[in-house]
């Protein structure tokens, strides 16, 4: 989609439907995160592999992020501050070329040791939840989903 040159001023009579478009990310994002919980129910994060370069992502994350811990809640705040955003963007960038809607919005829980739900859940970009579960499925944190399905 697109609104026009770089640049250029929106004109509200020429956008398209903005409520619409929401709604499409809103469902979208509600399938993705349906669909990774689904697969987390019926594989061991630990054995599941969610792109084809998950060891790039994995160590390029540990590189970028040493003091991320995650099996703690996440600091949104922190996330989304202006430095937090500045080294995601920068982390995010080096797979702009590599994966499909690196940058689009998705779901993430902000602690491995609950399902999604409303204050669980933080937006974040699919590069953010594909680094974030990356490192949680290689240390085992999302074993218990599969294990509570299989109880």
């Amino acid at each position: 989609m697109s609104l026009g040159p770089a640049g250029a001023s929106l004109n509200p009579e020429q956008a398209e439907n903005f409520e619409d478009m929401e709604k499409q990310f809103a469902v979208k994002a509600v399938q993705h995160m349906t669909t990774y919980w689904a697969i987390l129910e019926k594989m061991k994060g630990s054995q599941l592999r969610l792109t084809k370069i998950d060891d790039e992502i994995y160590d390029h994350f540990k590189q970028d992020f040493p003091e991320f811990v995650t099996t703690e809640t996440i600091d949104e705040d922190q996330m989304k501050s202006k430095e937090g955003k500045e080294r995601w963007r920068n982390f995010m960038m080096a797979y702009e070329k590599k994966i499909d809607d690196y940058n689009f919005g998705t779901m993430l829980r902000a602690n491995p040791k609950f399902e999604y739900g409303e204050k669980e859940t933080i937006f974040a970009m699919r590069m953010q939840f594909y680094a974030i579960e990356i490192a949680r499925n290689r240390q085992g944190l999302n074993d218990w989903v599969y294990e509570k399905a299989h109880t």
